[in-house]
């Protein structure tokens, strides 16, 4: 029987990495794989469907489950993680110490409904008193001035919002005209003396978050158009295993310090101190592990009001051969 032929489209990571040099095979599947920066991943996905598998935004994948069609189904393996603490700069001048000073802030947003402002407006509320709908909202693009969304956003109207397309947010909050950033990239515009990070020591406070909640919080999924998924038992269970096999490929190659698979010389150091603090399973692939983690970011999409209803971690994947992992 001939392999099913696959366009998939992943960021270039260690995580990916195996798959697209095609080390890792999909079973039953003859795959085209494409490596592209994140947004321009996320760009060119939601608007034109390139991919017929495709790393994809965790907040606009909960999104889309209800729209009536449904477009993908999620496979339970997350290419991106980030504790996005260290993702929040401040301008030096306007005395913000803390997550509750941004109250009444204009907060510039490249993109309202990505993950890492959904975990930290949740995070801010739930852990550090600031209330998601105190700051005001700034919209913009993060480099350059924005001419469009690059994908149709959705603004709740029980937050405070203004568009700035005149400039971008990294050289407004340098000039003092945004008081704070959340982005999922360092603005250029950072370190100098008018731009700082919010938390001196992130990584202790990403520390501490995670001994209180377990939680390492997930950006990316994986997502299958879902005609294809119901057109093909047993294709989301391949995905899924060629996913996670390369990310334990990618593990191993941080654990070999025979030649530095990075330019980190205390690579193996790292990875040692990061499974000491978190656990060796950090990273961890499928439903069980994750469900209470989803929970978290349902809750916190629903709070946002960018989806209308509480779904369950296992509607993510519903229509996916794995519920069980």
């Amino acid at each position: 029987m001939a392999a099913l032929s696959l366009k998939i489209g992943v960021s270039d990571s260690d995580r990916t990495r195996p798959i697209a040099s095609g080390e890792v095979a999909i079973e039953g599947v003859a795959a085209e794989v494409t490596l592209m920066g994140v947004q321009a991943l996320f760009n060119q996905q939601l608007t034109e469907h390139t991919f017929d598998c495709c790393e994809f935004p965790l907040s606009s994948y909960l999104r889309s489950l209800e729209r009536p069609e449904r477009p993908y189904v999620a496979v339970p393996v997350f290419p991106s993680r980030h504790f996005r603490f260290s993702s929040v700069f401040v301008n030096t001048a306007k005395g913000i110490q803390k997550p509750a000073d941004l109250a009444g802030k204009r907060i510039g947003v490249p993109v309202f409904d990505m993950a890492a402002a959904v975990w930290l407006r949740g995070i801010f509320q739930d852990h550090f008193g600031l209330s998601r709908t105190s700051p005001i909202y700034v919209a913009g693009g993060l480099e350059a001035a924005r001419t469009g969304d690059e994908h149709p956003q959705f603004y709740p109207g029980h937050f405070k919002h203004e568009q700035r397309n005149d400039k971008s947010l990294a050289v407004l909050l340098a000039e003092g005209e945004i008081d704070a950033l959340y982005t999922a990239r360092a603005p250029s515009t950072w370190p100098s003396a008018s731009v700082t990070r919010l938390f001196a020591d992130p990584m202790q406070v990403e520390l501490d978050y995670f001994s209180k909640t377990g939680i390492f919080p997930p950006m990316h999924v994986v997502a299958v158009k879902r005609k294809l998924a119901e057109a093909n038992p047993g294709l989301t269970l391949a995905i899924f295993n060629a996913f996670a096999q390369a990310q334990k490929i990618a593990r191993e190659r941080l654990f070999d310090s025979a030649a530095l698979c990075t330019m980190l010389p205390w690579q193996l150091e790292s990875l040692l101190l990061t499974e000491q603090r978190l656990g060796k399973d950090y990273w961890p692939v499928g439903l069980a592990k994750n469900r209470a983690t989803l929970q978290v970011i349902i809750r916190y999409m629903t709070e946002d009001g960018l989806i209308a209803k509480v779904a369950s971690p296992e509607e993510l994947f519903s229509g996916a051969d794995i519920l069980e992992t």
